[in-house]
């Protein structure tokens, strides 16, 4: 089995020991997305709806460089600092993962950096 290592100066670098994805047996495994801006590597915004914007675009960007887009991710697990932020963070999420993959979301006691959304992604690259 081949591995590959997706790496993009257009989307975040880690923060850590990790990548931001994987491509394995024709998936793409991203790494947990948080709103994060790619060149200054500082978090953007301070609500939730600007903090979901740039996790979405960021996961955007990710996906195109492995050559797809939304419509092929087929599970999501999403990561909130409070579920009174669930319905905020549904509708600009709904907007596009049109799809509905299935999906997985948490509050947490904590997220990196601080901040209040994290989404980490699995797409079908067949």
């Amino acid at each position: 089995m081949e591995i590959k290592t997706l790496f993009t100066d257009k989307a975040p670098v880690a923060i850590g020991p990790y990548s931001q994805g994987k491509i394995a047996n024709g998936f793409l495994y991203l790494s947990g997305q948080i709103p994060v801006d790619s060149k200054s590597g500082e978090v953007t915004g301070s609500t939730i709806e600007e903090q979901t914007r740039t996790v979405l675009d960021n996961i955007e960007v990710l996906l195109n460089a492995a050559g797809t887009d939304f419509s092929a991710v087929v599970k999501t697990t999403c990561l909130l600092s409070t579920m009174a932020d669930f319905g905020a963070f549904n509708k600009l999420y709904a907007e596009k993962f049109i799809t509905n993959p299935a999906r997985s979301c948490f509050a947490v006691k904590e997220l990196p950096k601080g901040v209040l959304v994290e989404v980490e992604t699995i797409a079908c690259l067949n």
